[in-house]
């Protein structure tokens, strides 16, 4: 079942792909395959550009970019809607990398509700085009990276939908360090939400967050904080102190994790299990063709119905101490 492209917001990211499923949702085969306008299957891990108004098959990044005054634009793809509650992730140990529902010892991954929060509370995802090292100390953390993309916490007022494209712009970033690793928390702001034409600008500060949305940062670091103590894990940490740091700081890093995505495209380090497949980096040697793509998308499981929610979604909370 092809879904047909959508153009959500004004920018219409989405309108150039579409997705397609695979398997039964709410099961460990289920897949979201992604496609282009060309109608190209392609890696949304590798093939979507990190920067908005960039060509997929031009030189990375491109020269020119879609901004919104002095600020560059970025690429997001959801994963995670707000407030639900099933694990959603791009898979980068398979070709393509569709999204998934991760497991753990056969069983679906759900996080718990925090009280008072439910689920995710920010539309959650990545940033195609770049990927945390771990072979590589973070001079900041000095923690090695999670060998995932970079993550974002979306924070505009739209419940999002898994596999959106959003054009995204960057407000500052959080330095988590999840069991040992570099996990860098992006805070970021849909560019046609209203409440993003309240924060911008070249002066703009993380605190303005604070201003115009009292109370989410603070809900953040104790969401990041606490969300794996329900299946007997300790709290995470922060880098600063779980001080944000503002938007060029985040910008920098942004940088660098693209820089890493890109040594590791083009096999200048080594990516382990990490699945390189894609359809159009231009020169690099995990190029495939649009007929092998296809068939890698074919040979998943077809789409079948299932159920919307899982029964595990709502059965408990989690009140801290």
């Amino acid at each position: 079942l092809l879904l047909a492209a959508r153009g959500w917001g004004s920018l219409g990211a989405m309108s150039r792909y579409s997705t397609e499923q695979r398997g039964r949702p709410n099961s460990p085969d289920y897949r979201l395959y992604f496609k282009n306008a060309d109608g190209k299957y392609i890696s949304p891990f590798h093939d979507i550009p990190l920067f908005a108004g960039s060509k997929e098959d031009k030189e990375i990044p491109a020269k020119r970019l879609k901004t919104t005054g002095s600020e560059v634009l970025f690429n997001m793809i959801v994963e995670v809607p707000r407030w639900t509650n099933a694990k959603m992730e791009i898979a980068t140990e398979e070709p393509l990398n569709p999204i998934k529902h991760d497991t753990k010892k056969g069983k679906l991954r759900y996080v718990a509700n925090i009280f008072p929060h439910k689920g995710y509370i920010w539309n959650y995802g990545a940033l195609p085009q770049t990927w945390e090292d771990p072979n590589h100390t973070d001079n900041i953390t000095g923690c090695c990276g999670d060998n995932d993309p970079i993550d974002v916490c979306e924070i505009g007022s739209k419940i999002r939908s898994s596999g959106e494209i959003v054009q995204v712009k960057v407000l500052g970033v959080l330095a988590l360090v999840d069991e040992g690793e570099t996990d860098w928390k992006i805070i970021a702001i849909s560019a046609d939400d209203p409440e993003a034409q309240k924060i911008h600008g070249k002066y703009f500060h993380i605190s303005d967050v604070k201003k115009h949305k009292p109370g989410y940062l603070e809900a953040t670091v104790d969401w990041f904080q606490l969300y794996k103590v329900p299946d007997g894990k300790p709290e995470n940490h922060f880098a600063f102190n779980g001080e944000f740091k503002d938007k060029d700081f985040a910008v920098e890093i942004i940088k660098s994790t693209h820089e890493h995505w890109k040594a590791l495209l083009h096999k200048k380090v080594d990516g382990g299990t990490v699945k390189c497949t894609n359809v159009l980096v231009s020169g690099s040697p995990f190029c495939c063709s649009e007929e092998e793509a296809r068939l890698i998308v074919q040979s998943a499981p077809a789409f079948m119905n299932g159920d919307s929610v899982s029964p595990e979604v709502d059965s408990w909370y989690f009140f801290p101490k």
